[in-house]
């Protein structure tokens, strides 16, 4: 496999989770969710470094928890912006090195190893891979409260982190973005628009991001059940 570094925007808030402050912070097992993340990539021989968004203030912060969770393979600390994007955008200038680049929620902790491989791999062949699952629930289109019509599940996807690209891609879809203001969902929709096509590699449903309260106990069941399949 192709070595990568990954870029992680950090500079968000707990306003969903309810926390008042950056959820990243927050623990499971005693331990803040962005640690459980940083590990991952720690522990990859693959990964030649990790480049994280953050808010300027918050940068004491992390740096000692760099430190105390013995986290070396950060490279820099960027000041994040106000939109995720604009976070993006700013580890990727700060990168500015040929390559495979993964995009990556900091409160995604629990992808797994295999689907990282599978991105990468992807990636290096085509130029651009996304992570995700099929969609299970039925979806419908509703309008004014009314059924119009029920959407065939089979060829939708939920769409994951991390995505993953070749970064000169990364960095002319990110440029062209900025230079014309246009703001996507992720990053696959800014390099769909200048007309590369984003290969879908499958990933786990349990690859949640900690967004909700409701979040935190699912992720004390997956670190339990994790520690379970180590042991197996």
């Amino acid at each position: 496999m192709e070595s990568y570094t990954v870029l992680l925007p950090a500079a968000g808030s707990g306003n969903r989770m309810g926390a008042g402050f950056n959820k990243l912070f927050l623990e499971l097992d005693e331990k803040p969710i962005l640690i459980h993340t940083l590990n991952v990539f720690e522990k990859d021989s693959a990964c030649d470094g990790m480049i994280l968004s953050v808010k300027e203030e918050e940068r004491p912060i992390i740096e000692r928890m760099l430190e105390q969770y013995s986290i070396t393979k950060v490279k820099a600390l960027v000041e994040g912006g106000a939109e995720r994007q604009q976070s993006v955008a700013a580890c990727i200038r700060a990168h500015q090195t040929d390559g495979i680049v993964l995009v990556h929620d900091a409160a995604r902790p629990f992808i797994r190893q295999e689907v990282i491989v599978s991105l990468v791999d992807t990636a290096s062949k085509y130029g651009a891979a996304i992570a995700g699952v099929l969609v299970k629930d039925t979806i419908k289109v509703a309008l004014d409260g009314i059924v119009k019509e029920t959407v065939d599940r089979s060829k939708l996807w939920t769409i994951q982190t991390p995505q993953a690209f070749r970064y000169g891609i990364l960095k002319e879809a990110s440029d062209k973005a900025e230079a014309e203001g246009f703001l996507g969902t992720d990053e696959s929709m800014i390099v769909e628009r200048i007309g590369v096509d984003v290969r879908m590699v499958e990933s786990t449903y349990d690859n949640v991001k900690m967004t909700t309260k409701e979040d935190l106990l699912f992720g004390e069941v997956l670190l339990k059940h994790r520690r379970q399949e180590d042991f197996q």
